[in-house]
């Protein structure tokens, strides 16, 4: 299986060849490392590595709490398939989805963040669900009010969601996971960017527009 581990450790050298001895021996298979942000002398990194099926996380958790002065913030499974650039393949995907595109969007995106769902809805209450992902609940928490550009917050139930403005399509976007740990604001940023190209897009809202007609006027 693939993991997601999130660590906050010290930015020193050493630091972070400790973590790598630690995963090594417990059998962890280091396929990609994100450095988050580094500051105050420590850093926060996101690896992604793959771990043996019938192997407990326990087992690489106490190995890891281990190591001098390294904080653990999450340790989750992902599907998100490690590359360089990996949003690059999905845009270059919705550009020819035509009618779908804003349903190829949706459905990428908790790969790409490795979340379990997301969902767009009208941004006018009573909410029309227009699309959803798959493991997306049927009574999605989407936020009384959309915030005039992507936030991250962890909702009293201990799920963790962006929210974002699709403005020229009138629709909010909503990304939540319920393991790991909360989305960081690099996370935020790159979904920020990410969702200025969705809609720069040729025809973008020219399909999603016509696309929601036709499911409405059912």
């Amino acid at each position: 299986m693939l993991l997601r581990l999130r660590i906050s450790l010290p930015d020193r050298p050493g630091s972070l060849g400790q973590v790598t001895r630690v995963l090594g021996i417990a059998g962890a298979d280091i396929i990609q490392l994100v450095v988050l942000e580094r500051g105050e002398g420590r850093a926060v990194d996101d690896l992604t590595v793959y771990w043996p099926d019938s192997a407990p996380r326990s087992t690489l958790v106490h190995g890891l709490e281990g190591v001098p002065d390294v904080v653990i913030e999450g340790v989750w499974g992902t599907r998100e398939a490690p590359g360089t650039y990996p949003e690059l393949e999905i845009l270059k995907y919705i550009t020819t989805a035509g009618d779908r595109a804003l349903a190829t969007l949706i459905d990428s995106m908790p790969v790409l963040f490795s979340a379990d769902w997301s969902a767009a809805a009208t941004e006018k209450t009573p909410r029309t669900v227009v699309h959803s992902s798959w493991r997306a609940p049927t009574e999605v928490p989407f936020p009384s009010i959309t915030p005039p550009r992507p936030e991250a917050h962890t909702l009293p139930s201990g799920l963790h969601i962006v929210a974002a403005p699709l403005p020229p399509l009138a629709l909010t976007f909503l990304l939540a996971r319920s393991d790991g740990p909360p989305f960081h604001r690099i996370e935020v940023h790159r979904l920020t960017r990410i969702l200025e190209l969705f809609l720069t897009l040729p025809a973008v809202e020219r399909s999603v527009a016509r696309n929601f007609r036709g499911s409405a006027a059912h």
